[in-house]
């Protein structure tokens, strides 16, 4: 019976995990705070805010390290999602 449920279980993580790997890059200069405390590992909804008030304070990110300036999230949590942030040039509003 042990062994039965470490297969199920097994399994069910086998197809659970492309579902995990769905999560894709999160853009930190567009992305509400519910979207990047889904996308970003070790980002919850406090520190997703955060990112948040600091583009609106600072304007948009120029790259993926300047997220560590963000108080709550370091540079680990930076490099632990360096391949989910994209970096987008905000587009320029025509006249």
């Amino acid at each position: 019976m042990n062994g039965i449920r470490r297969l199920l279980t097994g399994a069910v993580f086998v197809l659970l995990m492309p579902l995990y790997s769905w999560a894709g890059p999160v853009d930190i200069n567009t992305a509400d705070a519910a979207t990047l405390s889904a996308e970003l590992e070790g980002v919850g909804l406090s520190k997703a805010q955060a990112i948040v008030a600091y583009r609106k304070a600072n304007g948009p990110f120029e790259s993926a390290a300047e997220l560590a300036e963000v108080k709550g999230i370091g540079t680990r949590t930076v490099e632990i999602n360096s391949d989910n942030i994209l970096v987008q040039e905000p587009r320029k509003k025509s006249k």
